[in-house]
């Protein structure tokens, strides 16, 4: 007490001794924040995932979508808005209104290239929408998917610049990569992983609009005159889809008469509601699309229910979404803010022809069968599976478009957008048909703000910016069409888009097995373009490429000139070998490890294709139990337990699962684990006690969407076997050590891709 009042009576004492001069130049290094323009309004962006353009119920769906159908009724849907057909590509272009190429981000994060287009790392030079408004009086709130980290780059020592607090944002709730289970996702807290929340019922999505309105309320007590940024983007409906059963049962046998007539009914509502114009032809169904007419009784049985999960989630994501809403209502904020919904890209056709109980398995061809997949039938939605609907209703959602997701149709690249703004939008209601792209919507929020893309941002002069500011379209139905020409690219697919006219690449991915599940291999060399008229066909349906010959040659030439211009070569080919980007420290060839309560990230575990080595110094009481080391679930992965003075290594991809059991005699012990592509050995103190195979292709890790990375003596979130969690370990674990397998036991660059790919 003596030394704060004495600090205090000194501190008195020189200000009143402190010359006038002093005093004056003390006060003027008062520091001065940004502020914001006047009456700059809030902006709340909501990005949906794999939602094809008609799945939402205001875009002509069956599927209930009130809360999205009242926030469109209350603002402006875009018929002509188009993304980049793959999320990653999406989010990179929305946050810095630049094209995805020339950002680097050609492709997902799974997969990076020492390639100008490809490097999966948003370069300082494309400064992001969140950091340009956080500079400008804003708080900047980010909460779901953000997908835009390199997979090297989510652990503990990062580096952490291209994670949300290092692009612009000032909190973050979410996961990092291309999806999450649902009912057990791993999960970050700004810089940090936290454990998968316990309770009873949890839904991440749920958990997501909580976290959202958490920030909002909280943000706004402490600073009701600061706007404020809100990026929401769900988990939804990217597979897997997970939902209780209470929100699929009201669609139980609404999809039972077939994706032909689920997409010429989505077709009929958006004629009538004008969300297409009048003349619009409905694209036919692609040949590797079967027949709905042509499935079994079983087959029909199975793929209803996967669809009705599918629309379930939806509808429950709509229902968190207006929770959302309803709080920007009730807290007086909705006038004032500006609300965009949107989808990342079309419809997702990785469910394959079949749909999948287990899509990381399903990757890699690994299907269970139709009669297999019925005796789980009411586990669908459910945390036994990460399932996935076959491609036959990925074609209905995106009606009347060609193909779905990954492709540069327009049933990969046009997607639903809706902004909503009271006060700065007037014919409530209204449809604009202007062509809109995702690297506009960066450009457009901050006219709307009144500010505009930097030229340097830190010292670091700023990229050309791709995007245009076309906020005018928000109070004018006849403003000019903004944008007249846009390249696409994705996988190799291209077309381009130039004043009324679109050419179209006839490409199909051979790593997916869509056409060439017909047709044989691709070649580049045998593309065939083609040419649509947009401003007369609408759905890109009437190939005039030999009535205008010269035209097409003419498109062609200028989508090759955009291409380069972005970075878009080398294109996109599994059998090229080209060089993955580097991480920031090489991947370790063996690491030993510690048990911990945080899992080490799986992109910093040494690589296990092909095989590994696991080393395990415990000491073990006659009858220990829990977990030494676990990677994965009972979807993909693997576990190494204690259990009844016994030890056991399980293993499981899919369908394929092999287990190793030996006795673990008491006291001090060196146990370990052997594996290559096809054999197993499990030893104690150098002795081979158990064998055994493992007859699926072994690649750990990366392969599963919940294993929340390596755990060390203890396992979160869901079990890999029938031990009970978090397992904790009650003997001494002193040490776990993985040491890499040979490289030459690893999977093929393009099975690699694959799996990767498919990850999205």
């Amino acid at each position: 007490m003596w030394g704060m009042t004495g600090t205090k009576y000194r501190g008195l004492a020189y200000a009143r001794l402190m010359p006038e001069s002093k005093k004056t130049s003390f006060a003027t290094h008062v520091v001065n924040y940004p502020q914001p323009p006047a009456t700059a309004p809030n902006i709340v962006v909501i990005l949906l995932d794999d939602v094809g353009f008609g799945q939402l119920g205001c875009f002509g769906s069956p599927v209930e979508t009130p809360n999205i159908d009242e926030l469109a009724h209350g603002g402006l849907r875009f018929n002509r808005f188009h993304v980049t057909s793959i999320c990653s590509s999406t989010r990179a272009a929305l946050l810095t209104g630049r094209n995805h190429h020339a950002v680097g981000i050609g492709a997902t994060q799974e997969t990076t290239f020492a390639l100008r287009g490809y490097t999966g790392r948003i370069p300082r030079s494309a400064a992001t929408l969140a950091r340009i408004l956080r500079d400008n009086g804003y708080n900047t709130m980010a909460v779901g998917k953000w997908h835009l980290t390199p997979q090297a780059e989510y652990s503990a020592a990062g580096p952490f610049e291209r994670w949300p607090l290092g692009m612009g944002f000032e909190r973050y709730y979410g996961f990092l990569g291309a999806e999450t289970n649902h009912w057990y996702p791993e999960l970050v807290r700004d810089n940090s992983p936290i454990p998968t929340p316990d309770a009873p019922g949890y839904h991440l999505t749920e958990d997501l609009a909580q976290q959202a309105v958490d920030m909002i309320s909280s943000q706004q007590a402490a600073s009701p005159q600061k706007p404020f940024l809100l990026w929401f983007a769900t988990g939804a409906a990217h597979a897997p889809h997970h939902v209780s059963r209470e929100w699929f049962e009201p669609y139980g046998g609404k999809f039972d008469k077939g994706w032909e007539e689920l997409r010429e009914g989505i077709y009929r509502r958006q004629l009538a509601e004008g969300i297409i114009p009048a003349g619009t032809a409905l694209t036919p169904r692609p040949s590797w699309v079967p027949a709905w007419s042509s499935l079994s009784t079983n087959e029909r049985r199975l793929y209803a229910r996967y669809m009705e999960v599918f629309a379930g989630f939806v509808t429950h994501t709509d229902a968190q979404i207006g929770r959302i809403l309803h709080h920007l209502e009730t807290s007086g904020l909705s006038d004032n803010t500006i609300v965009v919904l949107m989808s990342d890209n079309g419809s997702s056709s990785e469910g394959g022809p079949s749909g999948t109980l287990n899509e990381a398995a399903s990757w890699l061809g690994d299907h269970a069968t139709v009669e297999e997949a019925l005796t789980h039938i009411d586990e669908i939605g459910g945390s036994n599976h990460t399932n996935h609907y076959p491609w036959g209703w990925a074609w209905a959602g995106n009606s009347p478009f060609q193909l779905w997701k990954r492709y540069s149709w327009l049933g990969g690249v046009r997607a639903p957008l809706i902004v909503r703004w009271p006060a700065g939008i007037t014919d409530v209601g209204a449809i604009r048909h202007q062509f809109t792209h995702a690297i506009d919507i960066a450009p457009t929020l901050l006219g709307a703000v009144g500010l505009s893309m930097p030229s340097e941002v830190d010292g670091v002069a700023q990229q050309r910016v791709d995007g245009v500011d076309a906020h005018l379209m928000f109070t004018d139905l006849n403003a000019a069409e903004h944008r007249h020409t846009q390249y696409f690219e994705m996988h190799g697919s291209r077309s381009i888009y130039h004043q009324g006219w679109k050419a179209t690449s006839n490409f199909v991915s051979p790593l997916f097995n869509e056409r060439t599940h017909i047709e044989g291999s691709h070649s580049y060399d045998t593309d065939r373009w083609q040419l649509f008229d947009l401003v007369a066909d609408f759905s890109e349906s009437t190939d005039l490429s030999e009535t205008h010959p010269e035209l097409l040659r003419e498109l062609e030439e200028k989508w090759t000139q955009e291409a380069t211009a972005n970075h878009v070569f080398p294109l996109f080919d599994p059998s090229a070998g080209y060089p993955a980007h580097p991480s920031e420290h090489p991947l370790p060839r063996s690491m030993t490890y510690r048990p911990s309560d945080d899992p080490v990230a799986a992109g910093r575990v040494p690589a296990m294709f092909g095989g590994f080595t696991l080393r395990a110094e415990l000491e073990a009481e006659a009858t220990s139990q829990g977990v030494l080391a676990a990677l994965g679930d009972h979807q993909g992965g693997w576990a190494l337990h204690a259990r009844d003075g016994m030890i056991c290594f399980d293993v499981v991809h899919g369908s394929t699962r092999a287990h190793l059991v030996a006795a673990l005699p008491a006291g001090r012990r060196t146990v370990e684990i052997t594996m290559d592509r096809d054999t197993m050995i499990l030893s104690i103190d150098g002795s081979p006690t158990a064998e055994g195979r493992f007859d699926g292709l072994f690649l750990f890790p990366g392969v599963t969407t919940a294993a929340g990375g390596l755990w060390i003596g203890r396992h979160d979130g869901l079990a890999v076997s029938d031990y009970s969690l978090p397992g904790r370990f009650d003997g001494t674990l002193a040490s776990v050590t993985i040491t890499s397998g040979s490289p030459k036991a690893a999977p093929s660059f393009a099975q690699t891709l694959r799996i990767a790919e498919g990850s999205d």
